[in-house]
């Protein structure tokens, strides 16, 4: 069955209803404009969203570091390699721990040496403090490059074959987290609550009795499933299309808009797909909403067995370096949607109304 035969008629007509009741449903008004301030505002929001993905990735003051113990030089010069961090050097622990107390360092790095050479670095710091986040990644990037000059010293004197680390590359934290998490939300969001309006659609006629009202019309349950359905389908990919614009203007460069769209569009599908038959079988909202929430939400967790969970082809998209594996399952997707609703439509011509 083509688009434009369900966007016909009686059905364009239900599809028209559903979308002007979605004005009255504050919950969902207030959800697409959560989703509208994120996508406008992306670009101020990404700032204050990767200080909590990625502490480290936003300068709001620098980190004392005191250094005690008996590799103080080396340790010193992987401090000064990371940027924000400042070493202070102490006699011994003693010294050390009181200035940690006084709060004039924020964290202690005590170095040990062993009698076969081995270094040993303690790490100290703050425990209930609101920078402890802040100074934690800042020490674990003190020890990474510690750790990086200490391989490149000793690299002579290693018999067995160690893997090697890989190399360092400058990357900006603002560039993973906007293609790895805040575009993925703002494309996958939509569909799931599209799939859960649909829900709600079904069971509430079927609840009310007003099923039975649309059935006096010369329509079919069929016509009725098709123009809810419908409606539900279509607003998820134009909410994406509308985010992605939105992102465009935060200076947030989209590539493969059309086929991030058909991925949006095909997942919107399914789980509308599943979200009304949820409605037909189970016919009271409650119940219904459950099954469907657990259900999409054991579907989206099983979809890492895929050679690429639905957000990864979504960043690979995005950022323009979709493989072959990816175009691959933007089609599976188009695919899988068309075939599940085919099923519900079958399920549903098979449906007496009388029985609802």
């Amino acid at each position: 069955m083509a688009w434009s035969d369900v966007f016909g008629g009686a059905r364009a007509a239900i599809a028209r209803r559903e979308l002007t009741s979605l004005s009255r449903e504050k919950t969902i008004v207030l959800a697409l404009l959560i989703q509208l301030f994120v996508a406008a505002f992306s670009s101020f929001l990404v700032v204050g969203l990767t200080s909590l993905y990625d502490p480290g990735s936003v300068s709001g003051g620098g980190v004392d570091v005191g250094i005690t113990g008996d590799d103080v030089r080396d340790l010193e010069a992987a401090a000064a390699s990371v940027d924000g961090v400042t070493a202070l050097t102490f006699p011994d622990n003693a010294a050390a721990t009181e200035a940690f107390q006084r709060g004039q360092v924020d964290a202690i790095l005590a170095t040990d040496r062993g009698a076969d050479s081995r270094i040993s670095v303690t790490a100290t710091a703050p425990d209930n403090s609101l920078r402890t986040t802040l100074i934690v990644v800042q020490v674990r990037d003190v020890l990474e490059a510690y750790e990086r000059a200490e391989r490149q010293d000793r690299a002579g004197d290693i018999d067995a074959q160690l893997v090697s680390l890989p190399p360092e590359a400058p990357a900006s934290p603002y560039f993973g987290f906007t293609y790895t998490v805040l575009l993925p939300l703002l494309l996958f969001l939509p569909p799931f609550i599209s799939g859960s309006v649909a829900v709600d659609a079904v069971t509430e006629e079927i609840e009310r009795g007003t099923l039975e009202l649309l059935r006096v019309a010369p329509i079919t349950l069929t016509d009725i499933v098709d123009g809810k359905a419908a409606a539900m389908a279509v607003l998820a990919p134009v909410q994406a299309l509308l985010w992605l614009v939105l992102l465009w203007f935060n200076d947030i460069a989209i590539s493969n808009v059309v086929p991030l769209v058909l991925v949006v569009a095909a997942v919107a599908t399914i789980v509308v797909a599943i979200g009304v038959s949820m409605g037909l079988l189970l016919r009271e909202r409650r119940s219904a909403q459950l099954v469907y929430s657990t259900g999409v939400l054991t579907l989206f967790g099983a979809a890492v067995f895929l050679p690429e969970h639905p957000a990864t082809t979504v960043a690979k998209l995005a950022v323009g370096s979709p493989t072959t594996t990816t175009y691959g399952l933007v089609a599976l997707y188009v695919a899988v949607a068309a075939a599940l609703y085919a099923v519900v439509r079958r399920y549903v011509r098979g449906v007496d109304a009388e029985s609802l």
